[in-house]
C-alpha cells in the first residue's frame, strides 16, 4: 500500500480540478496546469478533495499511485501559492542581471552567459549576487535552477560558483606550502 497515495489532496479555496479524457487540469489564482494521467490509476474529485487509487494490484499501478498523488498535490500548491527558489552567486566579479527576457550572468568566463527565461518562469535579481526563480510548476522551477547552477557549480576550494540558498558546500583543504 502506498504511504503517500492513500491520503487525499485537499483543495484550497479558489482551486478547481477537472479530469477530462485522461488530462487533469488544475486552475487557481496564479494560473492553470495540465497533466496527463496514467491509465493505471483512477482519479476522483469530490467534496473539495482529490483521491487517487490504483486500478489493479500490479506493482506498476501501485508505483504510479503515489507518484500521481504527489504530482497532483504539487499542482494544487503551484496554482494556489506558487514555488520559488533562490540561487546565490559567490566569486569576485560574478554577478547576474535580468535584461528583457534574458538572464545575463558574468561567471568569470571570457563571455557573458545569456540564459533565455522560459515561459511560465519569473526571474528577478534583488542583488547582483542573488537570483530568485518563481513559477507555478515545481518541476520547471527546479529544472531552471539546475540549469543555472550547471553553468558554474560551486567548487570545493573557495566555494566560487552558483549555489542554492542555504546549500552546504563541502570544502577541501588547499595544497600545503
Amino acid at each position: 500500500m502506498s504511504r503517500v497515495g492513500k491520503y487525499p489532496v485537499a483543495l484550497p479555496q479558489g482551486v478547481s480540478i477537472t479530469v477530462v479524457d485522461g488530462i487533469l487540469t488544475a486552475k487557481g489564482k496564479l494560473g492553470e496546469l495540465k497533466m496527463p494521467l496514467s491509465e493505471r490509476v483512477e482519479t476522483v474529485v469530490e467534496d473539495g478533495k482529490v483521491t487517487v487509487s490504483p486500478r489493479d494490484k500490479e506493482a506498476a499501478s501501485r508505483m504510479m499511485w503515489g507518484t500521481t498523488r504527489a504530482n497532483v498535490a504539487n499542482m494544487v500548491q503551484g496554482v494556489s501559492q506558487g514555488y520559488a527558489k533562490t540561487l546565490e552567486i559567490n566569486g569576485t566579479g560574478f554577478r547576474a542581471a535580468v535584461q528583457g527576457s534574458n538572464l545575463v550572468m558574468n561567471l568569470g568566463f571570457s563571455h557573458d552567459v545569456v540564459y533565455p527565461v522560459p515561459q511560465g518562469i519569473k526571474i528577478t535579481c534583488e542583488k547582483p549576487t542573488s537570483i530568485k526563480v518563481e513559477g507555478i510548476d515545481k518541476r520547471l522551477v527546479g529544472q531552471v535552477c539546475a540549469e543555472l547552477r550547471a553553468f558554474r557549480p560551486p567548487e570545493p576550494y573557495k566555494g566560487k560558483g552558483v549555489k542554492f540558498e542555504g546549500e552546504a558546500i563541502r570544502r577541501k583543504e588547499g595544497k600545503k606550502k
